[in-house]
């Protein structure tokens, strides 16, 4: 009895993981795509740009550890009409975010914050920052891919 639960379990665990897999590669996706389409995405810094290049993004990425939020913005805002906001999803992330887009709605900008927060309830108990994004994404394709 005790070995159909655990197989029960073990199954329902695969299938969570391929949903969550297949979620998080249409995310990916959607924003490789924008940034393909010239959108510009804000993350914290340099290790979480590799880790986006790594994924596959090719467009302009801004490191928000560089500068102040006030300037990032405005620079940001002047540049690009479409911007992303992925910055980390543990508090300092989170704060930061609320921070930059605060700002770049200011400035008459509507960042999209959406891809983040579905990343972060798509993985927060797995990892709690981009730069780990690649590797995560590699470890679930080898258990969950095709």
């Amino acid at each position: 009895m005790k070995g159909l639960a655990r197989n029960r379990d073990q199954e329902e665990r695969r299938e969570k993981g391929t949903y969550d897999l297949e979620a998080l590669e249409e995310l990916l996706s959607a924003l490789i795509e924008a940034s393909g389409q010239g959108a510009a995405t804000i993350v914290e810094g340099r290790r979480d740009l590799l880790a986006l290049r790594a994924l596959g993004l090719v467009g302009p990425v801004i490191l928000a550890s560089r500068r102040s939020a006030l300037n990032l913005a405005e620079d940001t805002a002047r540049s690009y009409q479409e911007i992303i906001l992925l910055t980390d999803w543990d508090s300092k992330g989170d704060e930061m975010a609320r921070i930059i887009e605060q700002h770049l709605r200011s400035m008459g900008s509507r960042p999209d914050g959406e891809i983040r927060s579905r990343i972060k309830k798509l993985v927060r108990k797995e990892i709690k920052d981009v730069e780990s994004l690649h590797h995560y994404m590699e470890r679930m394709r080898y258990l969950y891919g095709p």
